[in-house]
């Protein structure tokens, strides 16, 4: 049996029953509350309060899967979450509710180890869709807002806590049984980690754009069961069954953005998800109809789920040697993305009626991760261009449209002698030698204005005072309008050739 080809299927079948669970408080809460008195804060503290440890472990989550594999992660974390389940099950008080909730967090901080271990069975080229794939596993918290509440209703909500045990205890068998135990070990510090990448801010951009996306995802699954209930009065059936949709769309949607993400520049893709995200949070801050609302709501689970499969192409793209601690920072602090919004919501809701600011909040936290975005889209290929003229064997030289020099990189330097503070801000006569006469000049920058190129040899002075001959194309860049902005020259050294 090739165990390789079973790994991506396996570990999204055990992040879906860890994710089954990380949900099942705020699932059957419209239930816990009718058996255990909370007040609206307390309320708002138990359902958040799984996500702080589903969050915060997701960073040692992720380096102890490069250590260790991800057969023995997911085998122990699912063995311990039959500890808070169990106890969830005999809760009786606000103060179980809050510790059996805080362990079951463990649930949701297994996503890391999917994401860090599934690359690398896989190419480059797939890492997008293989783990959009695997954030299918999101559908687990569907599957207890629509299952829980039903069974709950037939069977009480403390028995149906105790069935979660079932799945727990055969994922943690099949992870011992059929889990890869040759996965590849990455054996460097946790410290030596987090040091080589804590001052890249491409992680916190990342962890911004995640705390968006998936705080979006997680905020909405955790509060809409009872939002729906005591805002438009629906029953605990219809708000678990709207939950569902909203968590199925974002969840199947979501390796539509790793594919998109390995198919088209995943900055495009997260403008997109940005302007989607800024316009639901306007929409749904207008307190409108549960037509209106659900249409916001439906537009945030579409923008979520694309934006949490195109967010992780980029992560190993960026940070290959470091994908586990990565990984496990910017999913850990999306992760956090889903613990202050429902605590938010609340505390607006209760001074001043409406949760208007709350979902504004959303709206402007988008629109700054939009600008953010374009930022990096423009700084990216900025870089490129930069990396490219500088590690390229040709001598570089740009112009303004009034040829004088504004840019040359180290090769025009160890060709000409001379360094790039001597040069910047004069024309490149500095560098004739006069054997060209004006009319070579002239006929130069007439094929140069008419074909926007031109190409040629070149006898030019060094520093030195060493004539040389080299091979110059000279290009012209121009704007949107069609006007000139720049001269780009590049040219190679001829002289070695000639006797």
């Amino acid at each position: 049996m090739n165990k390789n080809k079973l790994q991506l299927p396996l570990q999204t079948s055990s992040l879906i029953v860890g994710f089954m669970v990380w949900v099942i408080i705020s699932s059957l809460m419209p239930y816990i509350k009718e058996d255990i008195p909370l007040s609206s804060v307390q309320l708002s503290w138990v359902t958040a309060v799984p996500v702080i440890l589903g969050s915060i472990m997701r960073i040692p989550i992720g380096y102890w899967t490069n250590r260790f594999g991800a057969r023995w992660i997911f085998l122990l974390s699912l063995l311990f979450l039959i500890l808070p389940v169990y106890y969830l099950s005999l809760a009786n008080s606000f103060f179980d509710l809050i510790i059996s909730g805080l362990l079951i967090g463990v649930g949701g901080a297994i996503f890391s180890v999917g994401v860090t271990s599934l690359p690398k069975y896989y190419s480059k080229d797939r890492h997008g869709f293989v783990n959009g794939i695997y954030g299918i596993g999101n559908i687990g918290t569907a599957l207890t807002s629509f299952g829980a509440p039903i069974i709950a209703s037939q069977f009480g909500w403390e028995l149906t806590v105790k069935f979660f045990l079932i799945p727990l205890l055969g994922f943690a068998l099949l992870n011992f049984f059929l889990g890869d135990k040759n996965e590849a070990k990455v054996t460097t510090s946790l410290k030596v980690q987090v040091e080589s990448v804590y001052r890249n801010e491409k992680v916190w951009f990342l962890s911004i754009f995640y705390f968006i996306t998936f705080g979006s995802f997680v905020a909405f699954t955790v509060y809409l069961p009872n939002f729906l209930v005591t805002q438009f009065n629906l029953t605990e059936v219809d708000a678990g069954l709207r939950t569902a949709g909203f968590i199925a769309i974002c969840t199947f949607i979501r390796p539509l953005g790793g594919w998109l993400g390995d198919k088209f520049n995943p900055f495009k893709i997260l403008m997109l998800v940005f302007a989607g995200l800024t316009f639901s949070g306007v929409l749904l801050s207008f307190s409108p109809s549960i037509t209106l609302y659900t249409v916001g709501t439906l537009t945030v689970a579409a923008c979520s789920g694309i934006g949490n499969g195109t967010i992780f192409k980029l992560v190993p793209l960026y940070f290959s040697k470091q994908g586990g601690i990565v990984n496990g920072i910017v999913s850990a602090i999306g992760g956090l993305g889903g613990f202050f919004p429902p605590l938010i919501l609340t505390t607006v809701y209760s001074l001043t009626g409406h949760y208007a600011i709350g979902f504004m909040a959303l709206s402007q936290f988008a629109l700054a991760s939009l600008i953010i975005v374009i930022w990096m889209f423009y700084s990216d290929r900025l870089s490129l261009a930069n990396e490219i003229m500088k590690n390229t064997g040709q001598g570089v030289m740009v112009t303004n449209n009034e040829g004088e020099i504004i840019k040359v990189n180290e090769a025009f330097s160890k060709v000409t002698g001379y360094e790039s503070d001597e040069v910047i801000g004069i024309t490149p006569q500095i560098l004739s030698s006069g054997i060209h006469g004006a009319e070579f000049y002239e006929q130069m920058w007439k094929e140069l204005d008419s074909n926007n190129y031109w190409q040629g040899e070149v006898w030019n002075k060094r520093k030195n005072g060493q004539i040389y001959s080299e091979w110059l194309t000279i290009s012209a860049v121009k704007d949107d309008t069609g006007e000139v902005t720049k001269y780009v020259g590049i040219f190679s050294d001829l002289s070695k050739g000639k006797k």
